[in-house]
């Protein structure tokens, strides 16, 4: 089976909407319907093959059943699958949050850091994201920001507009705000600490944890770095993404599994001999080895595979 179709695992974190039922076609009985894990092998929320004799399977059995040359060559160097990538409806703000990096995520919670990137789907006008800082400012400075709620008037707002890609190293202190819909790829770690929640409350009626003693130990308070992909929407060691229209194709070969994620649209994807007809919001899986394919069709998509490992 060349072309897996992923169903996703979903969340209803308090800030969701319901433009992923609406108009990006997941199927969820969710209300609000805030996150759709479109590619994961994650405990908290593995994906599930739809179609084929592996019909039911998680990802993460698919992968025992069918051992890790599946994943390619590439993937070897890491203990677990290397990425997740989401479709998140930001109806409101999110939290103003931080991730770690792998070594001290390891050492406090036992899994991985967090570095990602965002793809803007979709954008209301005026929307905005906080990305970074201003300026670079002092750990005090910052612990005393937090304290007193002002924390914003120093973060970077950056407008934005369909289309628009951020690069999110872990350490990099950032919010997705209201009316934004995207697509995320990250590190497989599902590890967060929450700086600002702006009060809210979770669904036990109880303020949401706040996690502000780690966030003041890895936060890199100073403002975006300017980064070059050479040409790819982003890259990093545990992904190259790029976005691609119908009429594209390409090789799956042994090097990497290959991830096609249907931003818009609507058409085919062929590969090995199959074709299976795909539209907005699908998670198409194309295990390593797979072969040539193309996508037909008014269909778009976002692209990601495991890159060799940089020297």
């Amino acid at each position: 089976m060349p072309i897996l179709k992923l169903k996703p695992a979903c969340k209803d974190y308090l800030w969701g909407g319901s433009r992923l039922r609406e108009e990006y076609n997941i199927s969820s009985d969710l209300h609000p319907l805030a996150e759709a894990w479109v590619l994961s092998c994650h405990p908290d929320g593995p994906s599930v093959v739809e179609n084929g004799p592996d019909a039911g399977l998680t990802l993460p059995q698919y992968i025992e059943k069918h051992g890790r040359g599946a994943l390619g060559r590439n993937c070897a160097r890491f203990e677990d699958f290397p990425i997740l990538a989401k479709f998140i409806d930001a109806k409101n703000d999110l939290s103003i949050q931080v991730h770690p990096d792998n070594a001290y995520a390891l050492e406090h919670e036992g899994q991985y850091g967090k570095t990602e990137m965002w793809y803007v789907l979709e954008a209301e006008p005026g929307a905005f994201l906080y990305y970074g800082f201003k300026r670079p400012i002092a750990k005090e400075e910052y612990k005393e920001r937090i304290a007193s709620n002002t924390l914003t008037e120093v973060l970077n707002a950056a407008p934005l507009k369909k289309g628009d890609v951020f690069f999110i190293p872990a350490g990099t202190l950032h919010a997705i705000c209201k009316g934004i819909v995207i697509a995320e790829i990250q590190q497989n770690s599902n590890v967060t600490y929450r700086v600002c929640d702006y009060g809210r409350t979770g669904a036990d009626g109880k303020p949401r944890q706040l996690h502000v003693a780690q966030a003041l130990e890895v936060t890199q308070r100073v403002p975006p770095r300017p980064q070059d992909f050479g040409g790819h929407l982003a890259a990093c060691r545990y992904f190259v993404a790029d976005a691609v229209q119908g009429g594209a194709e390409g090789m799956c070969d042994d090097s990497s599994f290959t991830s096609l994620l249907i931003t818009g649209g609507e058409g085919v994807l062929s590969c090995g001999g199959e074709e299976l007809a795909v539209r907005k919001g699908d998670s198409l899986f194309l295990p390593a080895g797979s072969g040539d394919w193309k996508l037909t069709g008014s269909a778009s998509a976002l692209l990601c595979r495991v890159p060799a490992a940089q020297n």
